[in-house]
């Protein structure tokens, strides 16, 4: 994304992650899992060890796959056996583009925000359109300008044409339009003068 030049480039994930996180140990049940999900109006749930590092993470994806697909009773398979795993992270000062590349290379939609190896905060593909809502405009913006580049660079590279000067009436290989006469080399370099 920094290739189209966005203005809001160097904001940084800490600026757009969600915090608190809501976690769940990896023994609790699914059950427990999409209790929390309601409870917090949330689209998934960091998974911890028993020591409480994260190690997975459970969308509503997963609880749809995993279990309910499946046909298992939610209040008898646990976290570790839903989550998807291991955590996908990020750090918190690194830039949103970033973010946003990291998702699209790993087809992923959310990414833990890792500070001194805990868990801070979730940053989503949802929050970075969130904070970027002039992306689209700023896409169409570079387009028109490499449109009206490409167009001027396209009229520079025409080539000459060969006839009479409309000036001088002299034969030329080299005639090219100049405010609406098509001029030799030599009458184009007297106007230049």
């Amino acid at each position: 994304m920094s290739d189209i030049g966005l203005r809001s480039s160097r904001m940084l994930v800490k600026d757009a992650m969600s915090s608190p996180v809501i976690t769940i140990k990896e023994d609790e049940s699914a059950n427990k899992v999409a209790e929390l999900m309601e409870k917090h109006g949330l689209g998934c749930v960091i998974v911890t060890s028993q020591e409480g590092n994260p190690i997975g993470i459970i969308t509503e994806r997963d609880l749809v796959a995993r279990v309910l697909a499946k046909n298992i009773a939610p209040n008898s398979v646990k976290a570790r056996d839903v989550m998807t795993s291991p955590l996908m992270t990020i750090e918190p000062d690194a830039t949103i583009n970033e973010a946003a590349r990291r998702m699209s290379r790993l087809n992923i939609r959310r990414l833990g925000v890792i500070y001194k190896g805990q868990i801070i905060g979730l940053i989503s593909s949802k929050d970075i359109l969130s904070v970027m809502p002039e992306l689209i405009e700023t896409i169409q913006e570079k387009a028109l300008i490499e449109g009206e580049n490409r167009a001027q660079e396209a009229e520079e590279e025409i080539t000459p044409l060969a006839g009479y000067c409309d000036r001088c009436e002299s034969w030329s290989d080299t005639l090219k339009q100049v405010n609406g006469e098509f001029l030799c080399e030599e009458c184009r370099a007297e106007l230049e003068e």
